[in-house]
């Protein structure tokens, strides 16, 4: 099971997003914790209401009054309404929100079975329950118990959930500035923004470019841009922007330019143990010599290692991003050493072809059987083996020459006379 948990500045946009999905019949409420009526007895209104009389009690806890959770479960988990109830109503005791007033949405839109749960800090005498680090903690502590009581696949271990399987984005298949690209979108962003880690907007559209979708901020002198907003848009087949660009704020898991680049300094403490395995790889790759780029970047897939190209307008490649499918970790090659830049990268590709043309040709000593039978005939004695006369004398003479050691060495050291003796 894997948990996420975001604080919305707005429980009416949150409730909103759940109730619309309900609307589509995309998703159903299932449960309502700590209300008067059950959940299909309810309305939007009547579901806000609740929430919103202890939000009021708390004027100073504006931003931080509402927890919108997702528990996300295994694609292979087929799972009950009611033990989906009964998941959600032990999550939220185990994490102290068992007196608080919440609702839980089943969802259907994604290829694994999950829930919404949409609740408040705010308590009945105004008190706001603290959720600093409730993800590190409490919710941590909660899921490794739940996964365990309820048999879950658990979200560590040998049998840790993969990031959801996600293809391509088929542009062809979406249209344009309906449901469909929003849906579409979100699905990539699922999978990737919380499962690779990433520590800059470039190193993220790395990732997410090659499922067609890029982060647009838009040009430096726009109102989007200097306003630190942020679009999501669909790529054709030729990394061109097509159809409507969705507003990052109008997905549900928020993935803003604010939110992500909280996430970036997260994940500069989180990628630096997988670092050095990367430059194993790497290194490993250019050892062998690969040639050219397109050598390397053919080799590095066979190592789980996708090498993107960055170029400019002109058509110039300035740089290089590494995604290690295996640890999930992202890299600018300068970020790993100056020699795994790009003008690091191809000056050893350089090297490595000097160093293949002036490789000597095996001998008949080195050659392999193999290579014999390969060839009408061996190569020429003289050629293969020079004189053995000279070649034993000429050893022998190296030998006696670098065991020899100079005479003023073998001299030993007369001890000084004390000109003052007692």
């Amino acid at each position: 099971m894997v948990v996420r948990i975001t604080s919305p500045h707005s429980l009416q946009r949150a409730l909103n997003y759940n109730e619309q999905k309900c609307q589509k019949e995309k998703a159903v409420c299932i449960f309502a914790g700590n209300y008067l009526l059950e959940a299909h007895q309810m309305n939007f209104h009547q579901k806000m209401e609740r929430l919103q009389d202890l939000i009021a009690r708390n004027e100073r806890a504006k931003k931080s009054n509402t927890l919108h959770i997702s528990l996300n479960f295994d694609p292979s988990e087929k799972l009950a309404v009611g033990k989906l109830t009964q998941i959600a109503q032990a999550y939220m005791e185990k994490i102290g929100f068992g007196s608080q007033p919440y609702l839980v949405y089943q969802h259907h839109d994604a290829g694994h079975p999950h829930i919404h749960i949409l609740t408040t800090s705010i308590q009945p005498d105004g008190r706001r329950i603290d959720t600093y680090n409730i993800g590190r903690n409490q919710s941590e502590i909660a899921r490794k118990e739940l996964e365990k009581n309820f048999g879950l696949v658990p979200a560590q271990g040998k049998k840790a959930v993969k990031a959801p399987s996600i293809q391509p984005i088929n542009v062809q298949k979406v249209f344009y500035g309906n449901s469909e690209t929003r849906r579409s979108i979100t699905n990539v962003l699922d999978a990737v923004i919380n499962h690779f880690k990433y520590t800059s907007l470039a190193e993220l559209n790395a990732i997410l470019r090659q499922y067609n979708v890029e982060a647009d901020r838009g040009g430096e002198t726009g109102i989007v841009y200097k306003s630190g907003g942020l679009f999501y848009r669909l790529l054709d087949g030729q990394g061109n922007k097509v159809g409507v660009p969705i507003k990052a704020s109008l997905i549900h898991s928020k993935p803003t330019l604010k939110n992500l680049e909280t996430r970036f300094s997260e994940n500069e403490a989180l990628r630096q143990p997988d670092k050095k395995r990367l430059k194993t790889s790497i290194d490993w790759v250019l050892a062998k010599a690969p040639g050219s780029l397109e050598g390397l970047i053919t080799a590095l897939k066979k190592e789980g290692v996708l090498a993107v190209l960055r170029e400019n307008k002109q058509g110039q490649v300035y740089g290089i991003t590494f995604i290690d499918y295996r640890t999930r970790a992202v890299f600018n090659g300068s970020d790993i050493g100056k020699s795994y830049s790009i003008a690091g990268i191809q000056t050893s590709l350089e090297s490595g072809k000097q160093g293949l043309a002036k490789a000597p040709k095996p001998t008949a000593e080195t050659t392999t059987s193999k290579d014999f039978s390969k060839s009408p005939e061996p190569p020429p004695a003289t050629e293969a083996h020079p004189n053995q006369d000279s070649l034993f004398k000429e050893l022998v003479e190296q030998e006696k020459n670098l065991n020899r050691v100079p005479a003023e060495l073998l001299k030993k050291k007369r001890k000084k006379r004390n000109p003052n003796p007692k």
